[in-house]
């Protein structure tokens, strides 16, 4: 099971970004490599990391782009188009809240549609893990610090933009996910 759901996520995301947003498929791909950089950390959990690093973004393409906010249609397709069942919620809540999409559902007015329809997934090492993947992980899907990251998604949005706003008030909760996830890897045997 663990396998094919990565494999879908892959054959999902790949087919939905790699032509349109090169870009943006460039970086899944790195994020879905630093999520099996870290998979050790969540045992039988770690699959539904992978896919989920895999699909954060899968609301970016053209086609899916109904409300602008990746996150809810990124899950929205999930959901609606793909028939993710009950053993795929929790995959699906993962990419509709990741790296604190609600603060920018706030920001663009989306927040009670977002927690009403995807209600936040209450497994902190998976949210956290997941965090860590994207947030370290640059538009070109380089390894990057996320302080660095968190000022490159400024810089490229703009301070002033609904983007700008949500990273700033994300930036503190982002960094201590961050060092949960770089602790957690700290302690494991090696």
């Amino acid at each position: 099971m663990a396998d094919l759901i990565t494999k879908w996520a892959m054959e999902v995301a790949e087919s939905e970004l790699a032509a349109e947003l090169p870009r943006r498929w460039a970086h899944t791909q790195g994020v879905a490599e630093r999520a099996t950089e870290v998979r050790g950390l969540l045992g039988e959990h770690s699959a539904l990391l992978v896919a989920a690093a895999t699909l954060h973004d899968i609301g970016y393409a053209p086609r899916l782009a109904v409300t602008g906010f990746h996150p809810l249609d990124g899950a929205r397709f999930l959901r609606d188009e793909h028939g993710a069942d009950e053993r795929l919620v929790r995959l699906v809540r993962l990419v509709a809240n990741h790296s604190f999409a609600l603060l920018e559902a706030e920001e663009r007015g989306l927040r009670d549609e977002l927690a009403s329809e995807f209600p936040l997934l209450e497994e902190p090492l998976l949210v956290d893990a997941l965090v860590y993947c994207d947030m370290t992980t640059t538009p070109d899907g380089a390894r990057t610090s996320a302080p660095e990251r968190i000022a490159e998604i400024n810089s490229r949005y703009g301070a002033d933009s609904v983007v700008g706003r949500f990273i700033r008030r994300a930036a503190p909760e982002i960094l201590s996910s961050v060092q949960r996830i770089e602790a957690a890897l700290a302690a494991q045997p090696r």
